[in-house]
């Protein structure tokens, strides 16, 4: 698409909004059904996308993307009256007589820029927000995803007029024509370099926006830690999708007194999870194209490979493999992974191994393995991250009751839920001031003392 046919879509979307036709409940209630129920109608060829894209399984596909798809939209659906509804709030004595609330209005018109590792959830979550809020959207999928963005196209255009809801495909120039334009709301997941990037072009329009960014998630392995359930867990949360997850385990950082026995566990769950040749798994996924099976490759030590480490370039897939005796110095500890390598560092005092995680940028994910109640506190209270898990990894995103973003440089602003109906509206504080009573303390000559003494009276 090109730019000028970018802005005339746009000035359509701004027509229909401006008529006002997306702000009645019912409505945005019915839109939400329709979506629901063409998402349902496709829920084979969504995971044949993925599974063309990435590699993975039919299961996965569900479990991870459009299984939580449709449980975000029915919870919107269930709950868009209630989170729409204006919100009364206590009025000061001294604005008697009057009636204050907060009113949640839709940004407008909005855009949503999604990645390509999670593309149908990525995309149609945050869709599903934006329109219960009431706005018109803009999505914009993933290149490098084409046939699960060939998917979500067809499925919005089914869905809704192109004036309410349209899919943009292409690449860079069509995503920098898209920033060019002045949206009411922007919507982004993606790497922090790109995220930096449309931070830019927003900040050009004073447009606000949601960074869904990532970085390098911790999890920390402390002695207490149940050894077996936790390689079993973070085995799952790594290399879920091959590694491509914002929130999966960068690294592990454990208690050197554990080290040995939790890769032994690591191994022993690779091996029970993925067999003994995970290349051959028909189940596990793939790098999403060579430019970053190349870069994965290249991160990889052979000298420190304790298990996995095998590639195959034909099919872009890379082995499970778990790193011994890393620093902060090795190639594998200078970006975020995202890819089936997990580094194993050590630490001999938690509380020294908490004060370097403290100088470190600020993590989308951390995750703690532990039965210290005092470790336990001191992570989740003196650690700053977007968000995570005590004795578990990755599952805190899946669910709608509960907001998901990050914070820092893994972003800003979080969605899911009710959280992601307030990320896409504004809410208006409203006084309603009646007529029947009009206090003359506030009006010059200034010479009543009531005023100051209702404002006391307020203050006690």
């Amino acid at each position: 698409m090109t730019s000028t046919e970018i802005q005339n879509l746009l000035t359509r979307q701004k027509k229909f909004y401006k008529s006002g036709a997306t702000i009645p409940v019912p409505f945005r209630i019915a839109q939400l059904k329709k979506l629901y129920a063409v998402v349902k109608k496709y829920e084979t060829e969504i995971n044949d996308a993925l599974k063309a894209d990435l590699g993975k399984s039919h299961y996965e596909g569900f479990m991870c993307e459009s299984g939580l798809v449709l449980s975000e939209i029915s919870y919107m659906i269930r709950h868009t009256k209630r989170f729409a509804k204006k919100k009364t709030v206590y009025t000061p004595l001294a604005q008697f007589a009057s009636h204050s609330f907060k009113q949640p209005v839709p940004y407008g018109n909005t855009l949503i820029m999604s990645p390509w590792n999670y593309p149908f959830l990525l995309s149609i979550d945050p869709l599903a927000d934006a329109i219960a809020a009431g706005n018109t959207a803009i999505v914009k999928p993933s290149a490098y995803s084409p046939a699960t963005s060939k998917i979500i196209e067809k499925i919005i255009s089914e869905c809704f007029a192109p004036e309410y809801v349209a899919v943009v495909t292409g690449g860079r120039a069509e995503n920098a024509a898209l920033l060019d334009q002045k949206f009411d709301f922007v919507f982004f997941t993606g790497s922090q370099a790109v995220g930096k990037e449309v931070l830019r072009h927003t900040a050009e329009h004073l447009t606000p926006a949601v960074l869904e960014l990532g970085g390098k998630s911790p999890c920390i392995v402390d002695a207490s830690a149940n050894l077996k359930l936790a390689a079993k867990r973070i085995v799952f949360g790594k290399y879920l999708n091959c590694g491509q997850t914002c929130v999966a385990p960068d690294y592990i950082l454990c208690d050197s007194s554990v080290k040995d026995t939790l890769i032994a566990e690591l191994k022993r769950q690779i091996r029970l999870q993925y067999g003994e040749e995970p290349l051959k798994n028909k189940d596990y996924g793939k790098i999403i194209n060579k430019k970053h099976f190349q870069r994965l490759c290249a991160l990889i030590d052979p000298s420190k490979v304790v298990i996995g480490g095998q590639s195959d370039s034909k099919t872009c897939r890379i082995a499970p493999t778990v790193m011994d005796h890393v620093t902060d110095r090795d190639a594998v500890m200078g970006e975020e992974i995202f890819g089936p390598i997990l580094p194993v560092l050590t630490y001999d005092s938690f509380g020294q191994a908490l004060d370097d995680l403290k100088d470190k940028e600020k993590p989308l994910a951390l995750y703690l393995f532990s039965s210290n109640k005092k470790h336990i506190r001191r992570v989740t209270t003196e650690l700053s991250y977007g968000g995570g898990c005590i004795n578990d990894v990755v599952i805190h995103l899946a669910t709608s009751e509960m907001g998901f973003g990050g914070v820092g440089e893994s972003g800003m602003g979080s969605y899911h839920g009710k959280d992601g109906f307030d990320a896409f509206s504004h809410y208006k504080s409203i006084v309603d001031k009646k007529t029947w009573l009009d206090l003359p303390m506030r009006y010059q000559p200034y010479k009543s003392k009531l005023y100051e003494k209702l404002l006391h009276i307020f203050l006690r």
